[in-house]
């Protein structure tokens, strides 16, 4: 069982917005013990609901990257994986939708003159 103290002191700087690399950099610069942090914050993590799953093929020295990455993160290689594919769909930006090949069309044969920019 977590410290509840502890799990107090994460959700009240997750709330500030401070990122869980810095939460636990300052435990551990508290001297907080590792096993206790992680505890902490496994007893926060949601529990994954696993519908589909997901094999990828990387290179050694990719791999060797994202584990340097997830150590300094203080994640597993799993984690960091899923952490990175998160935010490339939370942070990707909405494509435009297709224009219509009718309207495509009126555009490419219409007199108007195209805007300055």
């Amino acid at each position: 069982m977590a410290n509840p103290d502890l799990i107090r002191f994460i959700l009240e700087a997750q709330k500030r917005n401070f990122s869980d690399v810095k939460i636990k950099e300052a435990l551990l610069s508290n001297r907080w013990p590792i096993k206790e942090i992680s505890s902490a914050f496994q007893s926060l993590r949601k529990p994954h609901h696993f519908k589909e799953s997901l094999n990828i093929w990387l290179d050694s020295e990719v791999i060797k990257k994202l584990e340097k990455r997830a150590k300094r993160n203080m994640l597993n290689l799993n984690e960091q994986v899923e952490d990175i594919l998160r935010r490339s769909v939370i942070n990707a930006k909405p494509t435009q939708a297709k224009e219509k090949l009718d309207d495509m069309l009126v555009g490419l044969f219409s007199r108007k003159t195209p805007k300055k920019k």
